[in-house]
């Protein structure tokens, strides 16, 4: 059953293109699905049922785990089973009739404008913070995932044509326009760059999420923002302003790189609440007397 396990683990990097963090998250899921089943005395999947799975969904909701990582186990088990029926190792899946919890929406944190603009402030003319502005510039300007912005190359850049070439999520490729400002900062930051990665660390390598979570949460505290911003909030401002500046949720769908347009639909949330604290400060009929 491990190997059945460590099997599909790779089916989901070469085949699938599943992100890294998707791929052991799926795994630690997986290993502790088969530690429950030793305990069920669960030799094969083969063995396996929909009771002994909905007992270890029991179990997960007696420890107090989230309704949302409930959804991601579940997740987990439908996709190893399906892949077994695809091998021709399993003749049905088993999990496929699994409720899977509600999870409420949340919606996502974001910055607004002016916030953004404390967060460019200048504080000192260097190539590091040359590098940081570009780097919050970037994220902005072209609504990117932190782990896409590190795996960004010199060569992904083209400042002629005012465009940047993203692998997203699934090993998909997007070419995503470039504002003239985001432009400008990695104009300045290239003076000088030597590497391939086109954002780097001190010691000259590829830049790494962690200091890209750090850099920005140092910049936060510095300009007197007081939130825990961290670089998805940056994503979450360009999708939101997008949106509200578009009114298109396709385009923002294309723009983001979502797969779906569930995804997407999040920040017509974020839209209406701006638009319902416009109409409470302007609207004759909302002013409280």
């Amino acid at each position: 059953m491990k190997k059945q396990i460590i099997d599909f683990i790779l089916y989901l990097k070469v085949e699938r293109n599943y992100a890294l963090n998707t791929q052991q998250a799926y795994e630690r899921d997986l290993n502790q699905l088969l530690d429950f089943l030793n305990t069920q005395q669960v030799s094969s999947w083969l063995s396996l049922n929909a009771d002994t799975l909905n007992l270890f969904i029991m179990k997960l909701r007696h420890k107090n785990i989230s309704p949302r990582s409930i959804r991601r186990y579940i997740s987990s088990v439908r996709g190893l089973l399906a892949y077994l029926v695809n091998q021709g190792q399993l003749k049905h899946n088993c999990a496929a009739q699994l409720q899977t919890p509600k999870v409420a929406q949340t919606l996502p944190e974001t910055l607004d404008y002016d916030q953004l603009l404390q967060l460019l402030k200048p504080q000192k003319a260097t190539y590091f913070e040359h590098r940081d502005i570009s780097i919050i510039e970037v994220i902005y300007s072209c609504g990117l995932r932190v782990s896409e912005l590190v795996n960004l190359n010199v060569k992904d850049v083209d400042l002629s044509q005012g465009f940047l070439s993203v692998m997203g999520k699934g090993g998909k490729t997007r070419h995503t326009p470039l504002g003239s400002s985001a432009q400008k900062a990695i104009q300045k930051y290239l003076i000088g760059h030597q590497s391939s990665p086109l954002f780097v660390n001190k010691n000259g390598e590829r830049i790494g999420v962690r200091s890209v979570q750090n850099m920005i949460k140092k910049r936060a505290l510095a300009a007197g923002i007081k939130v825990n911003v961290h670089p998805h909030m940056l994503r979450h401002a360009a999708a939101t302003h997008f949106l509200q500046s578009s009114h298109d949720l396709r385009s923002t769908q294309e723009f983001l790189g979502h797969a779906s347009i569930k995804s997407t639909q999040v920040y017509t949330h974020l839209d209406f609440l701006e638009l319902s604290k416009v109409y409470d400060k302007c609207h004759p009929r909302a002013k409280k007397r």
